[in-house]
């Protein structure tokens, strides 16, 4: 699902696309753009903290308000101890050496996921980062970490169920809302957009409950030598989908028509 852009075409449309409000990105191929140059994976997952700030640096820059990256999975527990290391290493130094970055550019941070299974130095690492961002009113920055669909939607039905125990809700309380106010993903926007890199069609798990409507694109790109313009061809994308929520195209027509007429009114 790789559209093709030039400049002219990329100068004419920009202007006028619709952006999504939340960009979610599945971060995939590190260790296989590593076994391309005869490299171990933990060199590609190095290498793939370039594209991380390529992709902060351009939502910023598109005015995108959200994006969530799905840095390590619960299911990543299981890969081999040394490369789960160096994964947290490369966590912990992102976070140290980018701060500043991140704070010029006004992007404030958040975290998501099982965080009491990362260690107690990279947790206060990243509690200080998100204090020290929390003033910032760009680019939220959600860094999805020992994070799962599943697990994130079973915390948020217990934390429901402790409130119906303690007499505090009712069951006929339990709305659409109330489940996602009780996500991670609290108070922010669903994805519009979500992203996987690699060649993999498939969500793996990530925000699985916030994605029912996300817009999605697959690049074969690895994510090492994902790029600033693979990004905005991601967004290009975007622009040109029929976003319908279970109504018809003439629907959509009649109601952007009626919206029209009555901005004309109003001016």
């Amino acid at each position: 699902m790789t559209v093709p852009i030039d400049s002219q075409m990329y100068e004419l449309q920009v202007p006028t696309l619709s952006l999504p409000r939340h960009v979610g990105i599945i971060m995939d191929g590190n260790g296989r753009w590593a076994k391309k140059r005869n490299r171990p994976r933990v060199f590609g997952h190095k290498n793939g903290v370039d594209a991380v700030r390529q992709v902060v640096k351009s939502s910023g820059e598109w005015g995108i308000p959200a994006l969530t990256l799905y840095a390590f999975s619960d299911e990543n527990w299981q890969r081999p101890r040394d490369e789960v290391g160096v994964i947290m290493s490369l966590l912990e130094s992102y976070i140290l050496k980018e701060k500043e970055e991140l704070n010029r550019n006004n992007v404030r941070l958040r975290v998501i996921g099982e965080l009491d299974r990362l260690n107690p130095r990279i947790r206060e690492i990243l509690t200080d980062a998100v204090s020290d961002l929390s003033s910032n009113t760009g680019l939220i920055l959600t860094l999805a970490l020992s994070y799962g669909g599943r697990s994130e939607i079973t915390r948020a039905v217990r934390m429901i169920a402790k409130r119906i125990e303690d007499g505090n809700l009712s069951s006929k309380d339990i709305t659409n809302q109330l489940i996602s106010d009780h996500l991670d993903t609290s108070g922010l926007p669903d994805p519009d957009l979500i992203i996987r890199t690699s060649g993999e069609q498939r969500l793996s798990n990530f925000l699985l409950w916030q994605s029912a409507y996300a817009e999605l694109y697959f690049t074969d790109v690895l994510w090492p030598d994902f790029s600033k313009e693979e990004f905005s061809r991601a967004i290009v994308y975007f622009g040109t989908r029929e976003r319908r929520f279970g109504r018809t195209s003439d629907q959509l027509s009649k109601s952007r028509n009626l919206q029209s007429e009555t901005s004309t009114v109003e001016c």
